[in-house]
């Protein structure tokens, strides 16, 4: 028996029956599961998590249905690959469990399946076994979705030991059970079945009848009564307004409620297609009765004498159907769809009309085609209703996702521009075949939509379907209103002879139509629109009587925008990568309701690789962002209005031009920018150094000084305590009044590192008598017109992003678990006096005073970086991490010793990202402490080719690593094969060559190399060239003496597009560009409107070539390219115009190839 696992165990008996406050392993202290919105968890998360890691498993249900097993079978295949095997037990108590779900069941080899059909069996328990002990869930959830993650259920989870009573007893219990249950196989089923539909029929039929007894009057959800009250308010000063509101959440019917409330003589609602009018006109019928008269208005049909018209805006619109109305005729205008009111039809019929109020509909206001829909109704919204917050309320129904690998054709990954025979190809039809047969539909009847990337695709797929036994049709824009609505009644059908099975489209079923029955959505195309996905998914959430869930099963290529899949999923538009990954490691546990999203793991690391990759602040989709809020609020958005809109995270604003005021002026041409270079260049610091919300007290600081001209250091104290529960020093007051005054941030003059303060000249705030006061020339600055307002919006940022991230139970002395910090910001939380050289700090740091050591840990190295950085850095587990000191070090070292906690007692904070992808930022793992045996100087490989010595130490974890921050950080599967055609390079080539220098025996102070210059790593720059020269985001290489000056840099040139001159994987040399003629020369450019496929990020090696438009005055270019020198002959010029030149600059010019 293992005594250590032994005495966990009775430590977290103590902790969990006897005394919370006794400190004790949380893995096997007893837990409570529960399904809750706030803060938001799932029963299903743990079933999942212990189904994970278990050796064999066993589940004992009364229920289960195809949406209990739709949650977890994803994770019953895993476990068939693994070759886990499990038990199920269910019941026919009652006749509830659903056929369908034990067909499902059924599929898994590794499960042993069994039914009891005599007794009432009514148990709900979960029994996962481990190699020591058995994980035992008992409560009251079945198997189905609902019971599993928005029911109130109570569970009880506890660990024991394989040899405790209660583990014989449950066991013992189990297999008495299962022994009596009756095999569940394929006679049994069809057995089975017969007696679930002709109870069903009784049940619909007795439900029918009870509803016509009766009379049950339909009335507006939760959702609708907050909408009217809106309406109703708005009404009373406002004569039009917008309501935007999730397909499938009931428009017209919040429409007609308000209509009823209203109460018009004559009112109008205006569709796009005849269809949708009468349906429309069908719910009015089924809201008002008898009580108005309804008729239609298109095409043959024209009742003007009704009291309600329902109409099409072609028709209408037209100006001799117009003319038949009076201006004031119609007093309640409702415009369905209205974000298509930027269409010339609808600003005639708008301009018009005068009723007395107008109210417009729509689910997508926000328009990429340029069209202002906002200021058709004043800027008015009178409630906005968004997938997730419908899917909370219930008003749709939940949809299970499964995002799922499309497979290789021939050897062929399928890309963006993949061509047509990859496409249609065989192999990959039964491929989609297979999993569309695997996950299947919620009652085992498909009614599906399956959205491909071009018409000729959907009609050949459409075909190859129908010859292995589908029945499927193809539809495109091509086919008429009524072509369209037989295929849609064929789908819908009960008539099993006539019913379609898929109907095979590209986009006319995005929008506008309504397939109430859909319960499978296929997408087989890349995600191009986060809004078009939502639309898509969106044709299967209504609800009907007899649909439980969607099925959505979407086919994940190599694309480029897989990125965008989480974001329309999870409805977080903020396009912060940070949130992208976390809300993916989560899976389910962040969906509202019973929905849940299931990666593959290869699609998963895609996807990452797709948001490592991503450029999420080009210009064109932050001006596209900007614009579209400036449209809906009317006027010049501030940072706060993208936070209170949960629109896009405004501090990606700041990241694209050092501030927002600097973004706005580059972009608004409305905007009068009237503040000095120096004001601006606060802002800029403010913005970057001060208010990114990564430690609050200087904001705070600032907000409150500004407020009154001074602030005493108690009421600071009194505040953090009050809000954050924590206390903070003297010593980080006297820092932050450092940091406010910019003494920490350091930038280059005249070839040093010198205070911002000292450059600037900056006076912004002293410390006297315990107060914060104003320095006098900066209350002089708060004077200049829009300086004050955009510093107290970026402070205001700063404090709301704090404080909505803050969690008590994750907040360890300055730093929150799981958030990311730069180098930067680590130093500046720990009080640090100026801000470290980047190669002073390497991979740790040792405070000057002893009290501090970082650690900063890159945990999937490149392969070919430089022998002595490759540290082998690594989990043991969830509670030990193993690290490697820097080479040349001994256990004798001094930081080593330091680290040893010998020197004194030392805080180590442990900092962690994935790889060098994810940019400049680590997550915070908690602090860590050496475990003292776990010590031992070993050797590694140096540049030279010689053996040097190494620390190697074990630590220990303060806080053992959470499940979905593990399994992100240690995944690393290879999804380098899937490159696009632009970026052919092999696994060997993918990064940057790191030079790093090995530091002598107890040194930890650089060596500055006699004849060297630095060596840049652009290949996914994160950014600006003048950030990483600030920085100091380089590594230092021997050079000849005529070029070790100051004018001359290093980078290694990445790619094919210029291997005339230029071969793949060269470490090449630059001089800095400063001035003079351009054309023919091989240059390095920063574009920050630009993305170049090579350098996987803003940076590009091209041959510049312009042309001169000269006249006597001046001369301007007519063309800029960026040209190739290549022997394949597949790369393009890179085009630069006005607008994007804007951004573009010249960083250096090529000299030679050093290697």
């Amino acid at each position: 028996m293992n005594k250590s696992i032994d005495d966990n165990f009775k430590n977290s008996l103590f902790t969990g029956f006897i005394d919370k406050s006794i400190d004790s392993d949380t893995l096997y202290q007893p837990e409570l599961l529960v399904n809750r919105k706030i803060p938001r968890k799932k029963v299903l998360s743990a079933i999942i998590h212990e189904l994970i890691h278990c050796e064999s498993f066993y589940i004992s249900v009364a229920f289960v249905t195809t949406g209990g097993i739709a949650t977890l079978i994803n994770t019953f295949k895993i476990l068939e690959e693994k070759g886990i095997k499990g038990k199920i037990l269910v019941s026919q108590y009652l006749n509830f469990t659903q056929p369908e779900a034990l067909k499902r069941l059924s599929q898994f080899k590794n499960i042993e399946l069994r039914i009891i059909t005599k007794e009432n069996s009514h148990s709900k328990g979960y029994i996962f076994k481990y190699p020591d002990y058995y994980n035992l869930i008992i409560g009251s959830s079945n198997l189905t979705s609902s019971a599993l993650s928005t029911n109130k259920e109570w569970n009880m989870k506890v660990s024991a030991r394989n040899s405790s009573s209660i583990v014989n007893k449950v066991i013992n219990e189990f297999q008495n059970d299962f022994e009596l249950g009756e095999t569940v196989n394929e006679d049994y089923i069809i057995k089975y079945e017969d007696i679930y539909k002709k109870q069903l029929l009784v049940y619909k039929k007795s439900e029918e009848e009870l509803a016509k007894e009766l009379d049950i009057e339909i009335m507006p959800n939760s959702m609708q009564i907050e909408a009217l009250d809106n309406l109703e308010k708005l009404r009373k000063e406002n004569n039009k307004t917008l309501i935007i509101s999730a397909t499938g959440t009931g428009k017209t019917y919040l429409a007609a409620f308000d209509a009823k409330a209203y109460n018009p003589k004559k009112l109008l609602f205006v569709v796009h297609r005849l269809n949708i009018a009468k349906k429309a006109m069908e719910t009015f019928q089924t809201i008002f009765g008898n009580t108005k008269t309804m008729g239609l208005y298109s095409g043959k049909h024209k009742e003007i004498d009704k009291d309600f018209v329902f109409s099409t805006v072609q028709t209408i619109s037209r100006s001799r159907h117009l003319n038949q109305f009076t201006k004031d005729y119609f007093d309640y205008i409702i415009i369905d769809e209205s974000h298509r009111s930027g269409a010339q039809s609808y600003i005639r019929l708008i301009e018009f009309f005068k009723p007395k109020f107008l109210l417009g509909m729509t689910a997508t206001p926000d328009r990429t085609d340029g069209n202002d829909i906002y200021s058709l109704f004043d800027h008015n919204i009178a409630y906005e209703i968004r997938l997730n917050r419908a899917m909370e309320e219930n008003m749709l129904i939940p949809f299970h996702y499964y995002g799922v690998t499309d497979l290789t054709v021939n050897g062929e990954i399928l890309e963006n521009e993949s061509d047509f025979r990859l496409l249609t190809a065989n192999e990959r039809v039964d491929q989609i075949i297979k999993k569309i047969k695997f996950y299947g539909s919620d009652n085992g009847i498909t009614r599906g939509l399956i959205f491909c990337s071009r018409n000729s695709e959907s009609f050949e797929l459409s075909e190859k379907f129908n010859q292995r036994g589908f029945k499927t049709i193809a539809l495109s824009g091509e086919h008429t209103e009524e072509e369209r609505d037989i295929a849609i009644k064929r789908l819908e059908s009960e008539n099993l002879h006539e019913k379609l099975d898929y109907i095979f489209t590209v986009d006319i079923f995005n929008e506008g139509i309504d397939i109430p029955r859909i319960n499978q959505v296929i997408m087989i195309r890349p995600t191009q629109s986060a809004i078009i996905f939502i639309q898509q998914l969106g044709r299967g959430l209504r609800k009907t009587d007899e649909k439980h869930y969607l099925t959505v099963i979407d086919f994940i290529g190599n694309y480029n925008n897989n990125y965008l899949i989480p974001i329309a999923l999870y409805g977080d538009t903020s396009y912060n990568k940070d949130k992208i990954r976390k809300m993916i490691s989560e899976g389910s546990r962040m969906i509202p309701g019973e929905s849940t999203i299931n990666f593959d793991e290869f699609t998963k690391e895609r996807i990452y690789a797709s948001i490592d990759s991503a450029k999420m602040q080009s210009l064109a989709d932050l001006k596209k962002d900007y614009n579209n809020l400036k449209s809906r609020i009317g006027r010049i958005p501030m940072m706060m209005d993208f936070v209170m809109n949960e629109s896009r995270d405004p501090y990606l604003f700041v990241d694209y031009t050092k501030s927002y005021y600097n973004f706005v002026s580059k972009v608004d041409k409305s905007f009068v920018s009237g503040l000095n270079s120096r004001s601006i260049k606060l802002l800029e610091l403010f913005s970057k150094e001060i208010n990114n919300s990564k430690r609050i007290e200087e904001s705070i600081i600032l907000k409150e000084t500004i407020k009154s001209g001074n602030f005493k250091a108690e009421k600071l104290k009194r505040i953090i305590t009050e809000n954050f529960s924590y206390d903070i020093s003297d010593e980080t007051i006297n820092s932050c009044v450092a940091n406010i005054n910019f003494q920490f941030v350091r930038e280059k003059k005249n070839g040093k590192l010198i205070p911002s303060k000292d450059i600037y000249n900056l006076n912004i705030l002293k410390f006297e008598n315990k107060t914060f006061i104003l320095e006098s020339e900066f209350i002089n600055l708060l004077e200049e017109p829009g300086f004050k307002s955009f510093l107290l919006d970026s402070i205001e940022y700063s404090i709301n992003t704090f404080k909505k991230g803050f969690d008590s139970n994750n907040w360890n002395k300055g730093f929150h678990l799981y958030r990311k910090y730069s180098r930067k910001d680590v130093f500046r939380i720990l009080n640090f006096s100026e801000n470290p050289v980047a190669q002073n700090v390497g991979g740790y740091l040792v405070s000057p005073t002893n009290e501090f050591c970082p650690i900063f840990v890159n945990y999937h190295k490149e392969e070919n970086i430089s022998e002595s950085t490759k540290y082998e850095d690594e989990f043991v587990n969830k509670k030990e991490f193993d690290w490697m000191s820097k080479s040349n070090r001994k256990i004798e070292s001094k930081d080593v010793q330091s680290i040893l906690g010998h020197n004194g007692k030392i805080r180590l904070p442990l900092f962690i990202k994935k790889n060098n992808d994810e940019g400049t930022e680590f997550y915070y793992m908690g602090d860590i402490s050496p475990q003292a045996d776990s010590v031992k100087q070993a050797l590694m490989n140096s540049d030279s080719g010689k053996k040097v010595s190494v620390v190697k130490i074990r630590f220990d974890l303060e806080n053992p690593v959470s499940d979905s921050m593990y399994q992100y950080l240690s995944q690393n599967i290879d999804v380098q094969t899937t490159k696009t055609k632009t970026e052919k390079t092999s696994k060997d080539e993918l990064h940057v060559k790191q030079l790093k220098i090995d530091l002598p025996d107890d040194s930890i102070e650089p060596i500055e190399l006699k004849n060297s210059i630095p060596l840049y790593d652009f290949h996914a720059a994160a950014g600006t060239f003048s950030e990483m020269q600030d920085e100091k985001e380089y590594s230092l290489i021997p050079i000849s003496a005529r070029y070790a000056t100051e004018d001359y840099f290093a980078c290694q040139i990445k790619g094919e597009s210029m291997n005339r001159v230029i071969p793949n994987n060269s470490i090449c040399l630059f001089k800095k560009y400063s001035g003079g003629s351009r054309s023919g020369k091989i240059l390095l450019i920063e574009n920050r409107d630009s993305f170049d496929p090579d350098f996987n990020s803003a940076f590009t090696v091209k041959t510049y070539s312009s042309q001169k438009n000269i006249n006597k005055d001046s001369w301007t270019h007519t063309s800029i390219l960026l040209k190739p020198n290549s022997y394949d002959d597949g790369y393009v010029d890179i085009i630069i115009d006005e607008e994007n030149s804007q951004e573009m600059r010249i960083i250096g010019e090529f000299i030679s190839v050093i290697s």
